[in-house]
């Protein structure tokens, strides 16, 4: 049994996902000593990334796409423990790059698509076709906002993973989903101060949306 199997058992990941959530593991921390794809240096510190990606396998039941995916959390374990295709943003090449290394080595279905958010929201191919968007570390909750619901379809949720919230982002959020099409449907504890924003597309994204490349980072709806 590796380092990162028994760091994964330990933390009680499901047995039905343990050997491919291991390989991804491994795949991830002998990748990110050439390239920066993860805080997670140990089989410890990652386990830790698997297990909180893991927290939003309950809401997860259709395609999902996750922005901004780096080294491929929450996205990749989220396609491995619900068995539902994923498609991986992200704007760096050499991210983009081990991502599809680490889709083909596991055998997900799913695609790693180099390019930002901004750009591919409006792209047909893309632009509400899926039933769940995640965005890990990206920016604030507004942003995270305008950068995935685009790709939702009508019915699909956005699922944001926060930390303690304060009521003014509270807020934004809740009004950055009405612009959007959206309404926040529940807010979950997920441990500690931990939370899950789940916001629901009740209508389709206005065409403007979202704006054009640092627009949604620079100037956040309803902050």
């Amino acid at each position: 049994m590796s380092e990162v199997e028994k760091a994964l058992a330990r933390s009680g990941v499901p047995a039905a996902s343990l050997a491919a959530l291991t390989r991804y593991g491994e795949l991830l921390l002998e990748a990110t000593q050439r390239t920066n794809l993860t805080a997670a240096r140990t089989p410890e510190a990652l386990a830790e990334h698997i297990v909180d990606a893991l927290s939003l396998a309950p809401y997860v039941r259709g395609p999902l796409v996750d922005v901004g995916a780096g080294g491929g959390l929450p996205g990749i374990p989220l396609a491995i423990a619900c068995n539902v295709p994923v498609t991986l943003i992200d704007a760096t090449a050499k991210k983009v790059a081990f991502l599809a290394r680490a889709l083909s080595a596991l055998e997900v279905d799913g695609q790693a698509v180099c390019g930002r958010a901004e750009r591919l929201a409006h792209d047909p191919a893309f632009r509400e076709q899926f039933a769940h968007a995640t965005a890990r570390a990206v920016a604030g909750g507004s942003t995270v906002l305008e950068l995935t619901l685009p790709f939702l379809r009508i019915g699909g949720t956005a699922l944001l993973q926060r930390g303690a919230l304060a009521e003014p982002e509270r807020q934004a959020i809740a009004g950055a989903a009405l612009v959007l099409g959206g309404e926040v449907t529940e807010e979950i504890s997920a441990g500690g101060e931990r939370r899950i924003i789940v916001v629901a597309k009740r209508s389709p994204t206005a065409r403007r949306f979202p704006r054009r490349n640092g627009v949604p980072a620079k100037r956040p709806l309803c902050s």
